[in-house]
């Protein structure tokens, strides 16, 4: 990885795209028949699950792209257009598809438990993480690199649980329309890192891109 630069990339990317406070309403809304001490459970289960995916991810992600027999530099640009269709609905503030059906969240309002489907995955940790993660294992040389990616999954992992934890006072304090501002400056910053990974991924297969 090259230092620093990088690693403040990852850290940005992981919670601009798992977003939390986007994920605040939704929390609310299928919690909403629960006891303060079942909803503080499912947002610990929404917690441990997103912190097991991208783990999973980092540790696994490539071995897997093996056994499918894809490269990293296809990968790393089918990825940045998935995060940059996710970038685009959240400048519009609303739930891209591609974490979470309408269908899902009918689903998920009926269920008893929600914390590890669809809260912690698709909802939270879901196809733009787990790209993320994957592409930036990838980049890792050093077990260092390596410890700062799982370092920073189990931190992202921890916002969630906080945020999820005081979701009714931030919902309270923030309402919706505060909630939409925050998603679409988080979007603007979201298409920034899918632009990256896409111009990366396509001077990897291109590399006349890179010197043109």
């Amino acid at each position: 990885m090259e230092q620093w630069s990088d690693y403040i990339r990852f850290v940005t990317a992981i919670l601009v795209i798992l977003n939390p406070i986007g994920a605040v309403p939704v929390f609310l809304g299928v919690t909403v028949n629960q006891t303060p001490e079942r909803r503080n459970q499912t947002a610990v289960a929404a917690a441990l699950t997103t912190a097991c995916v991208l783990l999973v991810s980092i540790l696994g992600g490539e071995w897997m792209l093996r056994i499918f027999g894809i490269n990293v530099p296809c990968f790393q640009a089918g990825g940045g257009i998935l995060i940059l269709l996710m970038a685009v609905s959240m400048l519009h503030a609303k739930s891209s598809r591609v974490r979470q059906t309408p269908q899902e969240r009918r689903e998920a309002e009926e269920q008893e438990s929600v914390g590890v489907v669809p809260l912690g995955t698709p909802l939270l940790a879901g196809p733009g993480s787990i790209s993320t993660a994957i592409i930036y294992a990838n980049k890792a040389t050093t077990w260092f690199d390596t410890g700062f990616l799982l370092a920073t999954s189990l931190f992202a992992a921890a916002c969630v649980w906080l945020v999820l934890r005081l979701a009714q006072p931030i919902g309270s304090a923030l309402g919706r329309t505060g909630i939409n501002i925050l998603t679409r400056l988080m979007g603007l910053v979201l298409a920034a890192v899918a632009i990256k990974f896409i111009t990366d991924g396509l001077v990897q297969l291109l590399p006349r891109l890179g010197t043109g």
